[in-house]
């Protein structure tokens, strides 16, 4: 019996990994963080699993479920929305899991960022102009920020700020990020990037949070903050041009 924590992926039941499909398919049990998570990619599951919503479950109930099919020799599929690697809390299920002895394993989904990306139809490395992207938050109830790992910290490298579960204090945002990026820095709010009901709002820093008075986004949004979300003067790069010389590919010189 092993427990395997799947990626689901941003949303769009067909970005989640053929990894994480074929898991599901031979699982007898589901869980799933159905408050994230798209209930068509339930639809992968064997007719006959056992599908639990763990959204209304506290961490102790999820271990109970974990230690049901232990017992059982059953193999389950843990469903967490994106990718594993970031803000999933599955690290508190690992160490317990390890204490009982449960075997595990991880398979990466694909992250939000990438999605509103795509969405945006930008890349978020820009030569010459952002080579960084910081995945970050701000302090909430659910754990609080290192101190060292404030917003203004990130903001004065001027990186690409991938900004997550914090779209209710985007004023506060704006006014700790104005001094670094200034007014005139593009913004996007990714509402649910790849659903059905995907919204994207993009504007100036300095118009973004009267771009969503009308019609205010407040969860499931990613913001995304930097120059190289609307730049279209920079520097193309070196890897294609025709005198760069690479392992696969080198000059007549």
């Amino acid at each position: 019996m092993t427990v395997h924590f799947i990626g689901a992926g941003p949303g769009a039941a067909d970005l989640m990994t053929i990894r994480g499909q074929r898991l599901l398919a031979r699982c007898p049990v589901c869980l799933y963080a159905g408050s994230t998570v798209a209930e068509e990619l339930l639809d992968y599951c064997p007719p006959e699993a056992r599908r639990v919503n763990t959204a209304p479950l506290d961490l102790e109930a999820i271990e109970a479920e974990y230690v049901r099919a232990f017992e059982a020799g059953e193999e389950v599929a843990r469903l967490h929305s994106g990718d594993l690697s970031v803000y999933s809390a599955v690290a508190e299920q690992l160490r317990r899991l390890k204490a009982r002895g449960i075997p595990w394993t991880l398979t990466p989904g694909v992250p939000a960022f990438s999605a509103a990306a795509a969405a945006l139809g930008r890349e978020l490395t820009v030569p010459e102009v952002a080579q960084s992207v910081v995945l970050t938050r701000l302090s909430g109830r659910a754990s609080k920020m290192p101190e060292a790992e404030q917003l203004e910290r990130f903001a004065a490298t001027g990186a690409t700020l991938a900004i997550h579960l914090a779209v209710h204090r985007l004023e506060e945002i704006v006014e700790r990020l104005m001094p670094f990026y200034g007014g005139a820095c593009p913004v996007a709010v990714a509402y649910r990037a790849s659903w059905p009901d995907e919204r994207i709002v993009t504007a100036r820093l300095d118009g973004i949070v009267e771009a969503l008075v009308t019609d205010p986004i407040e969860r499931s949004a990613l913001i995304l903050v930097g120059p190289a979300l609307a730049v279209s003067e920079f520097r193309d790069s070196a890897l294609y041009e025709a005198g760069y010389c690479r392992r696969f590919r080198h000059t007549n010189d």
